[in-house]
């Protein structure tokens, strides 16, 4: 077949890496793969401008390797503009698990992924995700230093969960300042999409400012528990996407926003921790502004995971982190301030100040 005639989807066929949507330049992708462990696993370092690529290893039982391969393609290209944008030395990799993270896990599947990283000579530093325990990253260290994230009595920063969720807060309060004219949320009515590790820390925040919560995630028990613990509502209606609130916080997978849900959203701000939110960066992107919904970027306000773990190779204590991470809030309002000075999305406006940085390194690195 001559590829000058291919269609999109024979292009695929023939290139099953270069040829996805998502490949974004990236400089490597290692597939994993170990019979005796059942280990199916794919690497993706996306950006070594900065410094070795830094990413959390997310454990998720997809549907097919096409699925895999482009969520770490997307992923991992998230976490180069993550670090960017926060002013880390580090650059963007990730790393997914195909499996039931529930039933499929077990310490010998670990640690024939942490040789996998290992093999890599510190080029990818992998961390926790999706999936992931802190225990699971110790479990790693057994046969790799090039792991984050690890417990606090192996001398690590111990989950970045809840530092995730607290630079998610503080970001969904400069988004709705910027949108409402103050950050206070009390009496805002908010719906939290995804109750994990990180959606459950931030309504523990939200409930206690006096925000208005609903709750939604798959897991029922998970639902119910949260509910009644910080007393906030289920959300009970057929499409959570018409949901009639202010803050819509997306903190599950990605890609809820996308061509069946953005013109069914009322909320007039969206903050949330889940990576890639924008099924289409440059069309939903634009759309969101154009209705009028300030769009708070995924890759900026949930950065507070990359700082915590972070802080274990820059050798910096809780209270740089807590900084660093409160200091999304004012990154949050220049962003939107550069967006609106300049006519871009705020996704753009952060993907430009980001890159601006990258660009600037490696003119810098070229002169060494």
């Amino acid at each position: 077949m001559d590829a000058t005639f291919a269609t999109g989807k024979e292009l695929q066929k023939m290139d099953p890496v270069f040829g996805q949507l998502s490949f974004n330049d990236h400089e490597q992708i290692v597939f994993c793969n170990d019979k005796d462990t059942g280990l199916k696993a794919i690497i993706g370092i996306h950006n070594s401008v900065m410094g070795p690529a830094l990413g959390g290893t997310r454990m998720w039982n997809y549907a097919t390797e096409w699925e895999a391969l482009n969520d770490v393609l997307r992923l991992s290209r998230g976490m180069t503009y993550k670090s960017a944008i926060t002013g880390l030395n580090i650059g963007g990799g990730k790393a997914v698990i195909i499996g039931d993270a529930k039933t499929q896990k077990t310490p010998e599947l670990m640690r024939k992924f942490g040789e996998f990283v290992h093999s890599l000579s510190g080029r990818y530093i992998t961390a926790e995700d999706v999936g992931m325990e802190t225990k699971d990253m110790d479990t790693v260290r057994d046969v790799t230093p090039y792991v984050t994230g690890i417990s606090e009595e192996r001398g690590g920063s111990g989950n970045p969960s809840p530092v995730t969720a607290y630079g998610v807060y503080l970001g969904m309060k400069a988004a709705a300042k910027s949108q409402f004219g103050s950050d206070v949320l009390d009496g805002k009515k908010v719906l939290v999409q995804g109750i994990g590790h990180v959606g459950e820390t931030l309504v523990e925040y939200l409930t206690k400012e006096g925000a208005l919560v609903t709750i939604t995630d798959i897991n029922e028990e998970k639902l119910y528990q949260v509910a009644q613990k910080y007393n906030a509502s289920i959300y009970t209606g057929e499409d959570l996407y018409t949901a009639d609130v202010d803050i819509y916080a997306p903190c599950a997978m990605g890609a809820t926003i996308n061509d069946a849900t953005i013109e069914k959203i009322k909320a007039k701000v969206i903050a949330g921790a889940a990576n890639n939110q924008l099924a289409d960066e440059n069309i939903h992107g634009a759309r969101l502004q154009e209705r009028g919904i300030l769009y708070a970027p995924d890759f900026l306000i949930n950065a507070g995971g990359i700082i915590n773990v972070y802080a274990e190779l820059a050798h910096y204590g809780k209270a740089e982190i807590m900084s660093k991470t409160e200091n999304i809030y004012n990154t949050t309002l220049e962003i939107i301030d550069f967006a609106v000075k300049n006519g871009l999305t705020t996704h753009k406006a952060a993907l430009t100040i980001a890159q601006n940085r990258i660009d600037q390194r490696k003119i810098e690195n070229s002169k060494k």
